[in-house]
């Protein structure tokens, strides 16, 4: 089994936020495949499904962003997972323009509190991620604007495609296939620089 989790913070209040991109990740790859991300345990939403040849628990921890890592600690054990190999991170990141995705193996927290709670309480930082940009939004627990929605929309669609491929190709092939400029994929090959 794989644990996909998404961070965020609980309440209709920041549903829509830049802060809850993790949760919004869960709910559309949690949509796609038909599944409710709604029973309790483990102090997290979660849903059950597959991907691949894998068996995935969907997981929106309830501890708000910066406990994070109590709820993943408590998933991990349950279900005796390893971070190191049966866990993925998903959350947003100030440091990438907004639209940008980013799969990384292992890394430190770079100021994002949700991860660093994680990596506290797991030990490691050898574990997957993925970080949706959202800069240069400052206000992270501001609502999206209209505008802002539509690259939200598709940063979520990339994302859900992103945890698929990690799961059926392996990471390497998603970070070759992902980890690129928002603008690299519209530009001809003239066109990049």
């Amino acid at each position: 089994m794989k644990l996909i989790v998404g961070l965020g913070n609980p309440g209709p209040e920041y549903v829509f936020t830049p802060h809850n991109l993790g949760f919004l990740a869960i709910d559309r790859m949690a949509t796609d495949r038909n599944v409710d991300v709604r029973n309790r345990q483990c102090q997290a939403l979660t849903g059950r499904t597959q991907i691949g040849d894998e068996q995935v628990l969907l997981a929106k921890p309830e501890t708000f962003m910066n406990l994070s890592g109590l709820s993943v600690r408590e998933l991990l054990d349950e279900y005796q997972l390893r971070p190191e190999s049966d866990l993925i991170v998903i959350y947003d990141e100030l440091d990438l323009p907004m639209g940008a995705i980013r799969i990384r193996q292992r890394g430190r927290s770079a100021g994002h509190n949700g991860m660093e709670s994680i990596i506290k309480a797991l030990g490691t930082q050898e574990f997957l991620r993925i970080r949706l940009g959202i800069a240069p939004e400052k206000k992270i627990l501001k609502p999206f604007s209209k505008r802002q929605l539509k690259v939200v929309d598709g940063v979520l669609d990339l994302a859900a495609e992103a945890v698929q491929v990690i799961l059926t190709e392996g990471p390497g092939a998603a970070m070759n296939r992902f980890n690129r400029k928002p603008d690299e994929d519209e530009a001809g090959p003239d066109e990049k620089k």
